[in-house]
């Protein structure tokens, strides 16, 4: 399948995105009928039938304890207009569903503790943070994005990604603070 975006032009809105997909002859000229009964274009059919389709399909299949997730009740979490968020969303919610590549840059950013709000804690003052999507710096991670794609294709090396003290280099202060849920954040610009 081969997907390749389509140039709005004038006052539209929205976006959409074209995908070439191969169909059997068969599975076209019956297609077509269903789109035709239904007055509409074979395109706006088959989005129409994915659309359908997403609705009964299991992220996570059901057990015996719990209901299961299906694509539509993830999409809230999982949907984001910006592809550096979205990537973050599906790092955190559905990590294995991420191919090799994006395994690699996950656990780059993961392991980057520039980018995380967090604390200098315990004995030795480390920098501490946790993987959430309210303790991620965005505006860094868009601002090295291709950087840590280039390094997990073996491009560039790990030293051109961003940096941060691993211990505090003023002990006797912690410029983040702890609330009372234990989310680090800097003492100015907490996200909420």
């Amino acid at each position: 399948m081969e997907l390749q975006k389509r140039k709005i032009g004038g006052a539209k809105t929205s976006r959409s995105e074209t995908v070439t997909v191969r169909l059997e002859p068969k599975l076209r000229y019956f297609a077509e009928l269903a789109a035709r009964r239904q007055r509409r274009t074979l395109s706006s059919f088959i989005e129409w039938t994915i659309q359908k389709e997403l609705e009964k399909f299991y992220l996570e299949e059901p057990s015996e304890h719990s209901k299961g997730v299906t694509m539509v009740d993830s999409m809230h979490k999982l949907w984001d207009v910006d592809e550096e968020v979205r990537f973050i969303k599906l790092g955190l919610y559905f990590p294995d569903l991420m191919t090799h590549e994006e395994q690699i840059v996950w656990k780059l950013i993961r392991e980057n503790g520039a980018l995380w709000y967090g604390a200098y804690t315990g004995l030795n003052k480390e920098w501490i943070w946790r993987i959430e999507e309210k303790s991620l710096d965005y505006d860094l991670l868009r601002d090295h994005w291709p950087i840590f794609f280039s390094v997990a294709r073996g491009e560039r090396d790990r030293s051109v990604l961003p940096e941060w003290e691993r211990f505090n280099p003023n002990p006797n202060s912690n410029p983040c603070v702890v609330d009372d849920i234990g989310f680090f954040g800097p003492e100015d610009d907490v996200p909420f």
